[in-house]
This record gives C-alpha cells, sequence and structure tokens, in this order.
C-alpha cells in the first residue's frame, strides 16, 4: 500500500509503544492515533494520554472496556476452565483480541489507512492482534512496527527513546516487561530470562510472599449462578468489583503466583512469571462447583474440551470458528453449574473448605457408610462381573496375563 496518512496505534505508554507512536510519525510523515484501552490495569491513565500527546499523537482515545473485557472474555474463559498448559489464566493473551477489535473500532470512525500494535516478531501477541484484525476486518491494513524497524533489541529501544527525550522508565541491561489487567499481571524479560536467577520480591506488585502473608486464614464464599461468580460473601457484586475485591484478598495472602516453563506459539520455551489472584481463586472454586454438579460424562469431555479452548484462546484464535463452537457447548454444560464454594486462603494457598448447590449429584445416603447407606450392595455382585467380562475372556482364550 502507499503510505498511510493515518494510522490508529494500540498504545500503553510503556517502551515499546512510546517508540512506535515517534516511529511512525518519523518514518511516513503520518497522523497517529493513539488508541488506550482501559482493562482495569493500575496505571494512571490520564499520565499515558498526557504522555501520547506529548509524543505527538494526532488525538488519543480512551475506552472503558473492563466490564466488557471480564463479561466476554475472562469469564466465557472461567467457565470453560481453559488455563494454558494447565497454569497460566491467560489474562494477556485474552485481552489482545479484545484491543485489536476496539482499535479497529476506532481506525473506522476516524477514517485511519491502518493500524498499528506494539508487538514483536517472537512474541505470541502479533498472531493475537493479526488473527483478530483478520477476522473482524480482513482487508485492513496492520502494520508491525517492531518487525520492520532497525531496533534488534530493548536496549537499542532505550537509546531511541533516550535520543528523543521519551521518558521511559527502564535502564540498559536491567530492563523487565510488564503487562496487566484486571484479571492478572505479566512480568517478562531482563534477568529473569536466566532459568538460574532466582525471583527478585521487587517484581511483585499484586501478591504478598507467602512467607509475610497473614498467619490467619480468610474465609471467602463465592456464589456462582450459570458458571459465573455473582456473589461474594453474600453480596451480589458486578465483574469488576468481584474480580478486584479478590485480587485485593488473594495478593494479602499471597495466592495468584504463577512461574513456569511456557511453550510459546512460534515454538519457544520460556520462563514466565504471573500474578492472578482473582483469577486463580475463581478458577479453583468454578472447578470444585463443575465437580459436583456436572456428571461424570459431561465432566470428562469437557476437560478434553478446556484443552482446546485454552490453545486457542492463548494463540489468539477468539474470533475462530472453532473458539466460538466450543464456547456454545461450554454455555450449555454451565446450566447448573449454580452454588456457593467456600474457599480458605492460606500462605499462598486457596483450599476449598466447603460448598453447596441445589444442582448437587453428590447424595449422601448413596455415598455414606454409615446406618443411612441406601446402597444396594447385592448389585454390586452383579455390576463387577459385567465389568470383568471381557478381561476374563480374553485371558481364558491368549491365557493369563497375571503374576
Amino acid at each position: 500500500m502507499d503510505n498511510p496518512e493515518k494510522i490508529v496505534l494500540a498504545y500503553s505508554g510503556g517502551l515499546d509503544t512510546s517508540c512506535v507512536l515517534r516511529w511512525l510519525q518519523e518514518e511516513f510523515k503520518a497522523d497517529v492515533i493513539a488508541f488506550i484501552g482501559d482493562l482495569g490495569q493500575p496505571t494512571d491513565l490520564a499520565a499515558a494520554v498526557a504522555k501520547a500527546e506529548r509524543l505527538g499523537a494526532r488525538k488519543v482515545v480512551v475506552r472503558d472496556l473492563r466490564q466488557r473485557f471480564l463479561a466476554e472474555f475472562a469469564y466465557p474463559c472461567l467457565q470453560a476452565g481453559a488455563l494454558y498448559q494447565d497454569r497460566y489464566p491467560m489474562a494477556s493473551s485474552i485481552s489482545r483480541p479484545l484491543l485489536a477489535a476496539e482499535m479497529l473500532q476506532v481506525a473506522a470512525e476516524e477514517g485511519a489507512d491502518a493500524v498499528a500494535h506494539g508487538c514483536s516478531g517472537k512474541g505470541n501477541d502479533q498472531l493475537r492482534f493479526a488473527l483478530a484484525a483478520a477476522a473482524i476486518a480482513p482487508d485492513v491494513t496492520l502494520m508491525t512496527p517492531l518487525i520492520d524497524w532497525p531496533m534488534k533489541s530493548r536496549d537499542d529501544q532505550v537509546e531511541y527513546a533516550r535520543d528523543r527525550g521519551i521518558d521511559v522508565p527502564v535502564t540498559q541491561g536491567a530492563t523487565y516487561s510488564y503487562d496487566e489487567s484486571l484479571w492478572g499481571r505479566s512480568i517478562g524479560c531482563g534477568p529473569i530470562e536466566d532459568l538460574g536467577y532466582a525471583l527478585p520480591a521487587e517484581i511483585f506488585t499484586w501478591t504478598r510472599s507467602p512467607r509475610e502473608a497473614p498467619d490467619d486464614p480468610r474465609r471467602l464464599v463465592i456464589g456462582f449462578e450459570e458458571g459465573l461468580p455473582v456473589a461474594l460473601d453474600g453480596e451480589r457484586l458486578d465483574p469488576v468489583m468481584l474480580t478486584a475485591r479478590l485480587n485485593e484478598l488473594g495478593g494479602l495472602h499471597g495466592v495468584g503466583r504463577v512461574e513456569h516453563i511456557e511453550d510459546k506459539t512460534v515454538g519457544i520455551k520460556a520462563r514466565e512469571i504471573y500474578e492472578c489472584p482473582a483469577a486463580t481463586i475463581l478458577h479453583r472454586a468454578h472447578r470444585d462447583l463443575e465437580e459436583l454438579n456436572l456428571d461424570r460424562a459431561t465432566l470428562e469431555f469437557k476437560r478434553t474440551v478446556e484443552q482446546r479452548y485454552a490453545s486457542l484462546a492463548y494463540a489468539g484464535y477468539w474470533f475462530s470458528p472453532l473458539r466460538q463452537s466450543l464456547g456454545a457447548f461450554v454455555r450449555d454444560t454451565q446450566r447448573h453449574v449454580e452454588g456457593q464454594v467456600t474457599v480458605e486462603l492460606y500462605k499462598g494457598n486457596c483450599l476449598i473448605a466447603a460448598r453447596e448447590s441445589k444442582f448437587a449429584l453428590y447424595d449422601y445416603a448413596l455415598s455414606t457408610y454409615d446406618s443411612q447407606d441406601t446402597f444396594d450392595h447385592e448389585a454390586g455382585r452383579g455390576f463387577t462381573q459385567i465389568c470383568a467380562l471381557s478381561d476374563r475372556v480374553a485371558a481364558r482364550v491368549r491365557g493369563s496375563h497375571g503374576a
């Protein structure tokens, strides 16, 4: 395409997008509109707006996406039980499709020629933006400055920023990268890329060290309706308030730290560190309620769906037909995932203390071994004979495989 005259940039105010904002103006002589999505990140949005204006943004557009992010992205992943590699609640992963969708909407409103992001060529986010754009606006021009420009490292970017008077709170050689939303916080880059490097205390800002957490546990009662958290300790709360409160309480008790070796979509293994108190608590409580209310066959099949759902969401296929079809299955399974789960937060742990539901498939009289036992024990004899029948036939034909 010809050089664009107006570009909408997904802007955060960090090192990457601050450099991109200036570079797009210098390289293409284009007007750049900075788009900022409010996902509940605990940063000064007014300061980010002011910074974008200082860097020459023609206009800054801020959208409050907190409710939509939780209701349409984070909570569906919660219902799906989607944890990438059984660990990561995917806060950053699922925010990118939303940011891409809103960026494209701003571009349409402003009559922009192109959109741009600040994602590198070796990370996952480039794919998340690209796939969302392809699904929503297949003919859009998506620019990739971090791939196209001559800078090859974060140190190069720091030098570029310093030369142009761009204020970035990082130093060469020891740069941490952070990404935050209501659903979680990620920490990357810098010394922690060395697998032998012990994680420094200062990188954690949402969660206390379990060693410094209160000595007394804290119990919370979380209410669910159709697989969605709706109440905390008997008080109905909207998603933003409930999530923020759980982040606060979970962080106080050291709950929600994740450190693991993650398989990136491009094929690279990386050491990833996250803080996600609310997501950790809600996934734990939701899974327990499902185990109480879903029949075995549905539960077993849903566990396979969870893995595929998480892989699709992580890789950026949020708007793909398959992810949406799996979402329809997940929503159907959640019709009876209703009840209350009591969790206990204690020094980095989230334990289940109690649960109750009118849709519980647990029957005390069938489960107990006391005098209230109503199970037909005589039926057990025939049941075991039927279960053993195929093995018995095989042993007679092929010979015993026992000792």
